[in-house]
């Protein structure tokens, strides 16, 4: 008899045993076998980033799990803005995030991302961060904060200029004051050029547009158009001075807790949707402008000598940025430049 009762609680003990290891990998978005992803970003659903996390990701990703992996997808700011949306990732309270380099300060080689004049043309852009050079800043990325992987390159925009004064020339930016993203390069440029930058979130930058507290901004035309702006600047210069990028970023324990079949359908899908939202955002460029132009935006090309003025006038911050990161930046451009 006791040689029975020492068998039964033993088959018990090894059956809480497995429980506890079956549910040990389990995070907070699953539950009962089946897995939830939220992912948040602060760009409206029509912004080709967006747009290609309804579309793509969160397609691809339910209809290769079967159904295994559900994908909620918050835009506009709902889970908070990129900062916020960053340190959720991070701490595992969020599964995943698009940001653009809210980080970079921690790790100055997220800089490229912004860096001015880099690429020769968009489609230049789109082979750099779908190509093995994502890659490379990926494994350095990961090796700075463990805690996240970057999945997938997508596009911000090719940066303009808008505002509320007249702004077609080199000249027009002198005493203006631009809304600029919190980090040296955005910053630098503004001041270069002769204006004054402010730091306000993206979320908040409506209402300091329509109250004046900034003449202007600088974003792209998608996001001018996704965000409202148009409501309340009057003009725009196309001086695309950087082609900014979107990063899909995800808590690595929660990627690493699910089978490596899941984990690679969800890094397939990343992949899919950057690439599809560069093509998106290329097809997009002409009928921004035209919708901007019917919107009564002033809408002017930044000829070739403006582009050099603008180039001259911010090589103080170039010449910077290259001696203050020497240990990767000219090496990183390079290989940048090198991509045909």
């Amino acid at each position: 008899m006791k040689v029975l009762k020492r068998a039964v609680f033993t088959i018990a003990l090894l059956g809480l045993a497995g429980t506890v290891f079956a549910g040990g990998g389990q995070q907070a978005g699953q539950a009962g076998g089946k897995t939830t992803v939220k992912i948040g970003d602060n760009w409206g659903e029509t912004h080709p980033m967006a747009a290609a996390l309804d579309n793509v990701f969160k397609k691809q990703i339910e209809d290769k799990s079967g159904g295994r992996i559900t994908v909620e997808v918050y835009h506009s700011g709902t889970l908070g803005n990129e900062g916020d949306l960053w340190q959720g990732v991070r701490n595992g309270t969020l599964e995943a995030a698009v940001v653009g380099t809210p980080m970079n300060q921690e790790f100055p080689t997220m800089l490229i991302s912004d860096w001015p004049f880099l690429y020769r043309d968009i489609a230049h852009a789109t082979k750099v961060w779908t190509g093995p050079i994502a890659d490379e800043v990926n494994a350095s990325f990961h090796a700075k904060f463990p805690e996240t992987y970057i999945i997938g390159w997508g596009p911000n925009s090719a940066r303009t200029f808008t505002s509320n004064k007249k702004l077609t020339s080199v000249d027009d930016f002198k005493g203006q004051k631009f809304r600029m993203p919190g980090n040296p390069i955005h910053v630098g440029i503004a001041e270069n050029l002769g204006a004054s930058a402010q730091v306000i979130p993206l979320g908040e930058l409506y209402s300091a547009l329509q109250t004046g507290v900034v003449d202007g901004q600088d974003n792209g035309m998608v996001t001018v158009l996704s965000q409202g702006f148009q409501e309340v600047q009057k003009y725009l210069y196309e001086t695309n001075h950087i082609v900014a990028t979107l990063e899909i970023v995800i808590n690595a324990k929660f990627l690493e807790s699910l089978p490596v079949a899941d984990q690679q359908i969800i890094r397939d899908a990343a992949k899919a949707a950057s690439a599809q939202a560069w093509a998106d955002y290329v097809k997009s460029l002409d009928a921004d402008r035209a919708t901007l132009v019917a919107a009564g935006v002033t809408v002017t090309a930044c000829s070739t000598d403006d582009q050099a003025r603008i180039q001259t006038a911010i090589k103080p911050l170039t010449d910077k940025l290259l001696a203050d990161n020497a240990a990767w930046a000219p090496a990183l451009i390079e290989k940048v430049k090198a991509v045909q």
